[in-house]
């Protein structure tokens, strides 16, 4: 009988080890599929990026596009406002000397001007700029009580503190650079 139990124990252990290894078999077999699904989804996702990628770069294309268009409408604008006014104050003696009416339309067409060159070259000094002439325009032409002079100045000083303590200085000197 002994002999008996130790052959069952053997056969037993057999059978353990063949479920052993089937049961690793069918890990690995599991394993193996989750690597391969997660390497399917893995390369979904970057043909997902390159696609939305490719988009966006589309996208940057036709907004370039389209600010250059608008640039380009605005600076024929502004020169035939230029020239129009060139006109008038060559013709019409008076126009001039209506110096309210000639600073409104000169200023205008230097605030157009300055938005050209943010649309030309986007950088944070040349917005400041921009939203400085504008404000400053603002406080020349309106007559509007000290109060509302008063807050644009202080938003042309906040500005000022901006270009001086948040614009990096090697941005600001190549800007000067080039206006050279």
């Amino acid at each position: 009988m002994s002999h008996h139990t130790k052959h069952e124990e053997k056969t037993e252990q057999t059978h353990e080890h063949k479920n052993e290894h089937k049961h690793d078999h069918k890990h690995d077999h599991k394993h193996d599929h989750d690597h391969k699904r997660e390497h399917k989804h893995q390369q979904r996702m970057e043909k997902i990026e390159k696609r939305d990628h490719r988009v966006e770069h589309i996208f940057r294309r036709i907004l370039h596009f389209l600010e250059r268009v608008v640039a380009s409408l605005t600076i024929i604008a502004l020169v035939v406002a230029l020239v129009f006014e060139v006109w008038h104050g060559i013709t019409d003696v008076g126009y001039v000397a209506d110096v309210s009416n000639y600073l409104h339309n000169i200023l205008t067409i230097v605030v157009g001007l300055e938005f050209v060159r943010m649309l030309i070259d986007t950088t944070p000094a040349n917005i400041l700029e921009v939203l400085t002439v504008a404000i400053t325009r603002h406080v020349i032409l309106s007559h509007d009580d000290p109060w509302s002079n008063l807050a644009c100045i202080a938003c042309i000083a906040g500005l000022f503190a901006i270009r001086r303590f948040l614009i990096r200085h090697h941005e600001l000197k190549k800007e000067m650079v080039e206006m050279d």
